[in-house]
This record gives structure tokens, sequence and C-alpha cells, in this order.
């Protein structure tokens, strides 16, 4: 009887060989970040406004003019068919039944036309720039052919993070899986390697001299939206809104690339506030509970994105897993506005969160 989100890890850990729990739990380094990432949420507290009618409470939200079920979407996770044989197609079908967006990673064991073929609901692909630019245009085509309403441009990854984990279990994909989307372009399989593959992978693929001018590339090649995951500073707020950038998600890459960066929901306020409302921010990183998403709104997202919870009720009980964790989360976010006194997202204000870095609302009479 799982009466929470979290529980899934336990069971995926039991479930999953060492190699592929470690892939999916770890984050960089000490993991400082990916301790923080979650701890952060706990010291943020409700200002819950009383006596509020709250008999009906709609969680709909629009993302880039796409109107879906709630404020909760699936964030781009790689390599789920190592979680489960269905891996991206479980997942794709339990985020349409929950009316709800999901992103398709680059480097999915399943490709964007197989993911196409599970219905047409509003998916996002997720792009890495690879070295050979032909690459990217043919997987924008492909993304942009099945119907993918969105890129979400990586943008924190020219390199990647020391995940010690990975490098002691010499991580490599399972030698039935491939990187679906890659596989025709002969990038598709990791070479085993000393360390850990896939580190080794992005090394040689990857294009470390990305920047800026390059969103202007995509856009000539794709009519696509770009969101830019990855910025976790007003500074590069103004610049990918400078850049043309269609929404930002603040994101640190669940904690796996560079340790010692802020928890998300700790960098959110200072990039929706550089944002000044011309584009949407959202946020991905520690979200487990429905409280969590409460948060991330109060203080300026416009939706929030799920990457762990997912692969790890992907592995313990396939798209099954996958549409609990959903509507775990969605049922907690309906509980919370209404114990807050929201009936709406735009209702969720400010004032209902109080932080660390606020000032005393009032001094208290000595």
């Amino acid at each position: 009887m799982m009466t929470n989100v979290t529980e899934y890890e336990a069971i995926a850990k039991e479930k999953l060989p060492k190699m592929v729990y470690d892939y999916y739990a770890s984050g960089a380094e000490d993991q400082w970040t990916l301790k923080e990432n979650r701890n952060a949420f706990s010291r943020i507290l409700f200002r819950p406004r009383i006596l509020v009618d709250v008999s009906k409470i709609d969680l709909t939200a629009t993302v880039l003019g796409f109107k879906i079920s709630m404020p909760i979407m699936i964030a781009p996770t790689a390599m789920q068919k190592m979680a489960h044989p269905e891996g991206e197609l479980a997942t794709a079908r339990a985020a349409s039944a929950a009316g709800t967006i999901m992103t398709l990673s680059s480097w999915a064991t399943s490709s964007v036309e197989e993911v196409a073929s599970t219905g047409p609901d509003i998916r996002f692909f997720q792009l890495y720039v690879f070295k050979d630019r032909n690459v990217v245009a043919q997987l924008v085509r492909r993304a942009e052919r099945a119907g993918f309403k969105a890129i979400a441009l990586t943008v924190d990854s020219p390199i990647l993070g020391r995940r010690e984990a990975d490098i002691k279990n010499r991580f490599t994909l399972p030698p039935n899986l491939v990187l679906k989307n890659l596989e025709g372009l002969d990038l598709g399989k990791l070479d085993k390697t000393s360390d850990s593959s896939l580190a080794s992978y992005v090394a040689e693929q990857i294009d470390q001299s990305l920047n800026w001018k390059d969103i202007k590339w995509l856009q000539s090649i794709t009519s696509l939206p770009i969101v830019v995951k990855g910025v976790l500073t007003a500074e590069d707020t103004r610049i990918a809104i400078q850049a043309g950038a269609a929404g930002i998600i603040v994101s640190n890459h669940g904690a796996r690339q560079l340790d010692y960066v802020p928890a998300t929901i700790m960098a959110l306020e200072e990039v929706v506030k550089a944002a000044q409302g011309k584009i949407p921010v959202f946020l991905d990183g520690g979200i487990r509970r429905g409280t969590d998403v409460f948060k991330a709104l109060a203080l300026g997202a416009a939706g929030v994105f799920i990457g762990r919870p997912v692969v790890f009720s992907l592995a313990a009980d396939g798209e099954t897993g996958v549409r609990k964790v959903l509507q775990m989360l969605r049922d907690e976010f309906e509980l919370t506005m209404a114990l807050s006194g929201c009936r709406s997202l735009k209702e969720i204000t400010r004032d209902h969160v109080i932080t660390e870095w606020d000032h005393p609302r009032f001094s208290p009479k000595l």
C-alpha cells in the first residue's frame, strides 16, 4: 500500500540492478545539492488563509498555450527501459492518462516516433546539442514530425558532472538496449570504459562550444518554441529572454552536474524576478510532495517537472506506478490548495509562503 511518492524509491532500489539504481539515484561529487534539493523545501512554510469556499478547486494550467490538467509535468530522464521493459512508452501513456506533458530525453531508449505512436498528446523533446549539427537538425526535425510541441534545450551539460557512483560501477547501457533516437546515426551505443561510459560518450559527442548564439541557430531550423533548461541566475535569465527563449526551466540537472549550486527552489525567485513575467519560469528538482508543488508556484513557477519519482515508480510498477505517482501529487497539491484557501492557480500568491529570506512581517512588542 503506497501512501506517498518517496516510498517508490525503496522498491526501485530492491528491484533494480545496483548500476541502474545508482545511475538514477545519485548526484555529483559530495551530493550536497542532491540532499539540498529536497531539504530546501522543508525550510519554506505556509501562511494558509481560512474560511474560503474551497468546494470547487481548479488545478488546470496553461503551458506555452497548451491547457493541461495540473501544473505537474514529467521531466526528461534518460534510458527508461533500464527501469522497466516498456520504458518511455509506459511513461507516455501515464502522462496522457493524467492529462499532462511528458518530456522525452534525447537519450531515451524509445524513439520519438514510438512515443508519438502512443497517442496524440502534448509532449516536449529534450535536446542535447551534438558536435555534429546534422545530427541535431535531424533529431529536431523528427521530433517536429512526430508532433512534439517544444524543445527543452539542456544548457548545463557541456561536460558530464562527476557522478562517482557511475564511475565506481563503470556505468554503461545494458547490452539489450540502445539510445533509440540516435540508433541510425551510429551514436546509439555506449562503449564500455574504465569509468562511466556515459561521461566518455558526452566528452566525445556533445558540443562543448555551445553558446547563446546557438539558440538563434536552433530557431533557424525549427518553429517549435525553445525552453532553456538549466538556468539558475538572474543574469542568464535576462540573456535567455533576449535570445528569444519561450520559457526557462530552473534546473540543476537533478544535482548531477555541478555540486554546491543552490537547490532549485532557492534559485527560483531570483529567476522569476529577472524574467519579469515576460516568459514562464518552470522548476524541476526535489519535488516529492504536493506541498512542494504549491511552494514552487507561490514563489512564481508556472509549473513543475518531476524526474526521479517517474523512474522509481516505473521500476516499481510500470505504467501503473507512474500513473499513481502523478495522481498522488495531484491529490496532495489539491489538498494543499484547499487548506491554503486557494481555488485556482492564480490564487496562489507569494503571501501564501514564508521563506528564510523574508523580512519579519511584524515586530513583536517587547
